[in-house]
């Protein structure tokens, strides 16, 4: 089995709890530093919802600690690479240079080390590299969608279908949310996390089969077939056939 990365769709409906909302998105985007395959990295609030979800999640987003790993203090601490951080900031820059705007961060932090700032950016497109690839950093791109519909198409159309968030009380957009989204796992109201009694792994680029649970141990497992036919001598119809796993 593998599992290759993500960038994972974390969807806002005009019912979410928004100051809620807002606080799962920081702690799921910038979870060690933002260095996650599970965490949220593409946020589509709805319209109706945005201007209130953008400003809490900014200012939360803006009041993260950066500082040294070791300081219970700190919430951001540097990167894993000296090119990890190189390849974050070529993704802001490119995506800025295309007209992307910066609602906080967007730069090194200056002092020694691979530090980058908690960043936020809107008005992202197509054209833009982290449109369409990972951002392994505390980088957060942000979408203003007209409706569920909307979300679901632009998040499907990623390479990636790791993880997967929805926020709404709705229970038709929770039933659609979890039909459409093309991804391994789709979690409501929460974050995407690990849990060992339930299935991990994703669709498309994200990899194939599974880890944790039955299914996670059946994918080490070789299935054999054992077919036995009826002796010559009985008049017995048909046969005996059975499977073992070893």
């Amino acid at each position: 089995m593998l599992e290759l990365g993500g960038s994972d769709p974390f969807i806002v409906m005009p019912s979410a709890h928004l100051d809620r909302a807002a606080e799962v998105a920081v702690t799921s985007r910038n979870q060690n530093n933002g260095q996650s395959c599970i965490a949220a990295k593409r946020f589509f609030v709805h319209r109706d919802v945005a201007e209130e979800f953008t400003r809490l999640f900014t200012a939360k987003i803006a009041d993260l600690t950066v500082g040294d790993p070791m300081d219970e203090a700190t919430q951001i601490g540097p990167l894993a690479t000296e090119s990890g951080l190189e390849d974050v900031e070529k993704y802001v820059q490119d995506a800025v240079a295309k007209g992307a705007t910066v609602l906080t961060g967007g730069k090194r932090v200056d002092r020694p080390g691979w530090f980058y700032e908690p960043t936020l950016l809107s008005g992202i497109t197509p054209e833009m590299d982290l449109y369409a690839e990972e951002v392994f950093g505390p980088v957060a791109a942000l979408f203003t969608v007209d409706s569920l519909d909307e979300a679901i198409e632009i998040a499907n159309s990623h390479p990636y279908g790791l993880g997967s968030n929805l926020w709404s009380e709705d229970e038709d957009e929770r039933a659609q949310f979890v039909r459409d989204i093309a991804s391994g796992m789709a979690f409501i109201n929460g974050m995407t996390t690990s849990f060992p009694e339930l299935p991990f792994g994703g669709v498309k680029q994200s990899g194939y089969g599974r880890e944790l649970t039955e299914l996670g141990m059946r994918e080490f497992m070789n299935a054999k077939t054992v077919w036995v036919g009826a002796p010559s001598s009985e008049q017995a119809e048909g046969s005996t056939a059975g499977a073992a796993a070893e």
